[in-house]
């Protein structure tokens, strides 16, 4: 089957549809064991300093996986230097295909976008239908795993990180995925519950810091809420493929997002959030927003380059627990 490389969430039922393996990039990235080296293979074939580190790791994986020979790249409602990223694979030999989502929510151009991305592998709308129903019946899976991370206090911050991101691409075999998902939920049937003084909830793209929810727990803070990660498993009730990527927040305003993160803070009972903001990004500027729409404490920490926390940060969060405490 083929690999097909994707650059954040798409419509992964219509790739599922044509018969291909989704592989999220960024996934294949963060887990490689390998980030300082990929980040530094960009840098020598050209990349600037002054660039986020989650686009040359994407860059790097395709390079290194050869078996990835066509890449969807979201040009609009993610990264800007996805521009620049496309066109530099496409020097490699690498086949793009452009996806947007239109930033009003327009329905219409949403719908078109998925049309042409189903143009491209071949599928009709029941078969998107059908791959859809499949995806839905394994997100609900994961759907129990972050009820039992802010109700049962039975998932760790992590492990609520882990489960949600992988429903992006569901690890390249959803059936795998969730025989994953069911046997790791029949454990937490018997877990004790792992309760801590502070309640965290987390807000930003995933940290490129691997190391951030087990520092935060070291600390007595727990994460009980990844906003962007928690979007990836589509949370919505609807039996429609449009309605439900214009219901998903990520690429799209600011305004919406932070009525999902409001309702989220009182329904988990959250202390304080965590917002973090990647390096050279431009939603770093939304942090101005978010600071006058929330109503309890924000700290927002600033992520360069993998794997660890710098002493600073650390510094930050010590002084930012010990006060909600």
């Amino acid at each position: 089957m083929p690999r097909v490389g994707i650059t954040t969430t798409i419509p992964v039922e219509v790739v599922i549809a044509g018969g291909c393996i989704p592989v999220d990039l960024n996934n294949l990235f963060i887990t490689s064991g390998r980030t300082q080296d990929m980040i530094e293979e960009a840098e020598l074939a050209g990349y600037p300093r002054n660039i986020c580190a989650w686009i040359k790791g994407i860059y790097s994986a395709v390079i290194r996986n050869r078996g990835i020979d066509m890449l969807i790249a979201v040009t609009q409602g993610d990264c800007s230097n996805t521009h620049a990223l496309m066109e530099t694979l496409s020097l490699e030999g690498v086949k793009i295909i452009p996806f947007a989502y239109p930033f009003d929510r327009d329905r219409d151009m949403l719908r078109l976008q998925i049309e042409k991305l189903m143009s491209v592998f071949g599928v009709d709308w029941e078969q998107v239908r059908r791959a859809k129903d499949d995806l839905d019946r394994v997100r609900k899976l994961v759907w129990q795993v972050d009820e039992h991370t802010w109700k049962g206090n039975r998932v760790r911050g992590l492990e609520n990180h882990l489960w949600q991101v992988s429903c992006s691409d569901f690890n390249g075999n959803p059936e795998a995925f969730a025989a994953e998902v069911q046997q790791y939920l029949d454990h937490l049937e018997k877990a004790p519950e792992t309760e801590a003084p502070v309640r965290l909830g987390y807000i930003g793209v995933p940290p490129v810091m691997t190391d951030l929810y087990d520092y935060l727990e070291s600390r007595g803070a727990r994460v009980v809420f990844n906003e962007v990660q928690r979007q990836f498993t589509m949370p919505f009730d609807t039996r429609d493929i449009v309605e439900q990527y214009a219901c998903y927040t990520y690429p799209y305003d600011i305004f919406t997002r932070l009525e999902d993160i409001i309702c989220e803070i009182e329904k988990r009972n959250i202390h304080g959030l965590i917002h973090y903001a990647q390096s050279f990004c431009y939603r770093q500027i939304q942090d101005l927003i978010i600071r006058r729409k929330i109503d309890i404490p924000v700290l927002t920490i600033e992520g360069d380059r993998p794997p660890h926390l710098d002493a600073r940060t650390k510094m930050r969060i010590d002084a930012f627990v010990e006060m909600l405490r």
